[in-house]
Order: structure tokens, then C-alpha cells, then sequence
């Protein structure tokens, strides 16, 4: 049963497959109303989320489709030690498609290993959000064109951040990407994704502690969020919580086309008088995300065979 666990799951081909399908749904949503008509989505969120949880709801109910689930593990018989894996073979008997989010890495997995029905991993832990990443890559080719020849800024939380490690597992099979790598020393991208994406596939980066250096050169500035519920001392968070606030005037030496994209909840990372410049993207991306997470429902049910 094919899934999609991890932004690697997917070959290139099958990317710019579903941003065609994703671009044609934005053209001609009346095409696609009723495709899924009788067909349930099981939203399994054991941790909280408003964007995309909310996002695979809309992008179901706009296929024509149905959705249940619930939005908290106390509210899910987990409250009571039931495995992932026997949650999934439950659901499996209820709908036709899974969308699970969790707070431990590795556990949409085993829920595929044990569904009868598609997994869509809606991130988990610090590991993977490849829906989110579908999103970005969809940002990307409309606001740029393409994904050749981009330099690319992380900034914030690198170490953490599940949805810095998917972009970059992406972009990295793209030719002429370079990466530039800003956050604190301790929130610094993690040496396995350093070795195994980057330096695997030759993308050159930089790493520095200083957004201002680096925001002349970027084509895209990819900010995020320090994330509180990653740590493990509340005395970390609030010295680091405040490490990059981007303001208008942090944008002087900024290319006049670049992309300022975001995968949301913001906390005070941007400001919100940067919402109106032309170069913000990052609501842009949450209505991207509604519409690749349509596409790619379409493509797990049909492999399915159940639409």
C-alpha cells in the first residue's frame, strides 16, 4: 500500500506530477468537487495543529469527501496505551486514506506498516512534515518558475526544525541549489542532515549566526519559529526564543523578488508590517498547502484503487 512518510518517498517525476495536479485544481476547481464523493479521511492528530489539520479537512471536504478523526491523543483510545499499529488496522476498517500526526518520530511509519488503507504523515516529532514541504515546493514553482539555480536561507530553528530537514532532503535533488544555514550555535542543523543531504549531493551552504550578512544573497528566506515544545528546559527556550525577528528594515539589501516563506505558527520571528510587502509568501503557502494536499489525496486513492 503506497504512503507517504517521508518527502523522499516520492521521485521528482511524482512531485511535478502532483504540483501539475495541485496547479490544475487552483485553475479548475470545478473539476475536482466531486471526485471523492463517499470517501472518508481519518485525521489522527495526537498532536495539536491548526494548519494542517484543518488544511487536509478542507482539502477532503472540497474533493467531495468526508472527514473523522480526532484532534488530541487524550481523545483517542492512545489515552488508554492502544499501539499505533492496532489504531491503524481500527481505522483501516473505517476510511479510506490516513492522515496522522505525532509527536514520536517514526510512528505515521508504523502506522503504514500496519494500515490497509494510505498513510499521509503529517509530521512527526523533529522528523519529517512532507505535506508541508509540498507546500513550500509548490510556493516555490509559483512564486520562481522552477527549482534550479535558487539560494535557499534557513533561518531559526534549524536543529528541530522537521520542516527545514524535509525541504532540504527536496531541494537537494535540484542542480544549482545552495543553501545558507542561519541560527544560534545550539539550534544549528543537525550533522546527520549536513551529511547525508548536503554534503551527499555536493549542495555547497555556509552556516552563520547573522541573518543581515546573509539576506543580500538569498533568493528565498525560509524563517521559522523556536519551537517551545521541543525543549527540554524553559530557561533554553526563552534565552533563544528571540534569536531573529525579522523587520522591514532587515530588508534594505534584500533581492526585490525575494520569496519570505514560513511554515506557520509565526510567534514574533516576522513582523507582522512585513505581512504587506509583496515579498511575503508565507499565507500564500497555506493556501498552497490546501490545494497539494488535494493532489496528493487523489494520487494515494487512486493507487489504492479506491477512487
Amino acid at each position: 500500500m503506497r504512503s507517504l512518510i517521508d518527502i523522499l518517498d516520492f521521485s521528482v517525476e511524482e512531485i511535478e506530477e502532483l504540483l501539475t495536479v495541485a496547479n490544475d485544481i487552483i485553475d479548475n476547481p470545478q473539476k475536482y468537487g466531486e471526485i471523492c464523493k463517499g470517501k472518508k479521511l481519518a485525521t489522527l492528530f495526537f498532536e495539536p495543529s491548526t494548519r494542517t489539520r484543518l488544511s487536509f479537512e478542507a482539502a477532503m471536504y472540497e474533493l467531495g469527501g468526508n472527514v473523522i478523526g480526532f484532534s488530541e491523543a487524550n481523545s483517542s483510545s492512545a489515552s488508554k496505551g492502544e499501539s499505533v499499529a492496532d489504531t491503524a488496522k481500527t481505522i483501516s476498517c473505517y476510511a479510506d486514506i490516513i492522515a496522522m500526526r505525532h509527536p514520536k518520530e517514526g510512528a505515521p511509519f508504523v502506522a503504514a506498516q500496519n494500515a490497509t488503507i494510505p498513510v499521509i504523515n503529517a509530521g512527526d516529532g523533529g522528523h519529517n512534515h512532507p505535506t508541508q514541504t509540498l507546500a513550500d515546493l509548490l510556493t516555490i514553482y509559483r512564486e520562481k518558475g522552477g527549482f534550479n539555480n535558487l539560494t535557499v536561507g534557513f533561518c531559526g530553528d534549524l536543529k528541530f526544525g522537521r520542516t527545514v530537514h524535509s525541504l532540504i532532503n527536496a531541494l537537494s535533488r535540484y542542480s544549482g541549489i545552495r543553501v545558507v544555514l542561519i541560527s544560534p550555535e545550539e539550534l544549528k542543523l543537525p550533522s546527520y542532515v549536513k551529511k547525508d543531504v548536503l554534503l551527499k549531493n555536493g549542495i555547497p551552504y555556509t552556516q552563520t549566526t547573522s541573518l543581515e550578512d546573509a539576506i543580500p544573497e538569498l533568493d528565498i528566506l525560509y524563517m521559522t519559529r523556536v519551537q517551545r515544545e521541543r525543549f527540554f528546559n524553559e530557561e533554553d527556550y526563552l534565552r533563544l526564543k528571540d534569536s531573529y525577528v525579522l523587520e522591514p528594515k532587515k530588508l534594505t539589501n534584500a533581492k526585490k523578488d525575494l520569496s519570505i516563506m514560513h511554515p506557520l505558527p509565526r510567534v514574533n520571528e516576522i513582523s507582522v508590517s512585513i505581512d504587506s510587502d509583496p515579498r511575503a509568501c508565507y499565507f500564500k503557502q497555506v493556501l498552497n498547502g490546501k490545494y497539494v494536499r488535494m493532489a496528493l489525496i487523489l494520487k494515494l486513492l487512486k493507487e489504492a484503487g479506491r477512487i
